[in-house]
């Protein structure tokens, strides 16, 4: 059971699981949660983005629908648990491309795909991509002052 979520541990080692134990908790301890990406679409949010940056770190997924590389980080991510901390924004690379490229342009970043960028007091403070791209990383980074 070594690969298995905590809360799954949990559930198999109770004989009776209540409907809502597979939930997360409603504590400030949290044991699984899903990604609540913000459909990033337009050069309106970019600029908000920006702002927002300067009191909570903010996140840039730039993902090819057509990569399975990026399906694979894609789906890494959302297997990890979110932190209320930062604002996750999702980019579909292929249908907005030309924000795509103001973003590369913008924060002085490399395009790649898939690519996260992480948006702090209104620049791009790390970037990763591929297989780099790892959850324990985007927190870490959004830690340091």
């Amino acid at each position: 059971m070594h690969s298995l979520p905590q809360y799954l541990h949990l559930a198999a080692a109770a004989e009776e699981v209540a409907p809502d134990a597979l939930c997360p908790l409603t504590s400030s301890t949290k044991l699984y949660t899903y990604m609540n990406w913000i459909s990033l679409t337009d050069e309106e949010q970019l600029h908000q983005i920006k702002a927002n940056s300067i009191t909570k770190p903010q996140v840039i997924f730039k993902h090819s629908t057509r990569c399975s590389v990026s399906s694979m980080a894609k789906s890494r991510l959302e297997r990890s648990v979110q932190p209320d901390e930062v604002d996750f924004y999702f980019l579909d690379l292929i249908k907005y491309r030309p924000l795509s490229n103001m973003i590369a342009r913008d924060f002085d970043v490399y395009h790649e795909s898939p690519q996260i960028l992480l948006i702090k007091n209104g620049e791009c403070v790390y970037d990763e991509s591929h297989s780099g791209i790892a959850m324990e990383m985007i927190v870490e980074q959004s830690l340091v002052a």
